[in-house]
């Protein structure tokens, strides 16, 4: 083989392995979903079409509790 098209097939398999890398790294990516059926409470996300999973919002969940938190010590206060 000559060293040009050494070099060619080279950057061929290159490229090619770049491009899996990307498309591989593309579809690991959680996508976030929206689920009907457990409400506004949970979230769901998809990782490359196939695997689903959902979690309890922790945010909304510990907001919530701050404010009673506040109100329930506004209503002790002497």
């Amino acid at each position: 083989m000559s060293p040009s098209r050494l070099s060619l097939s080279a950057l061929a398999i290159t490229f090619a392995l770049v491009a899996l890398a990307g498309a591989a790294i593309a579809l690991a990516r959680p996508k976030p979903i929206e689920n009907a059926m457990l409400g506004p409470q949970w979230q769901c996300n998809q990782i490359a079409f196939v695997i689903t999973t959902c979690s309890p919002r922790i945010r909304q969940a510990s907001a919530e509790a701050q404010t009673a938190d506040k109100v329930t010590l506004r209503a002790h206060k002497p």
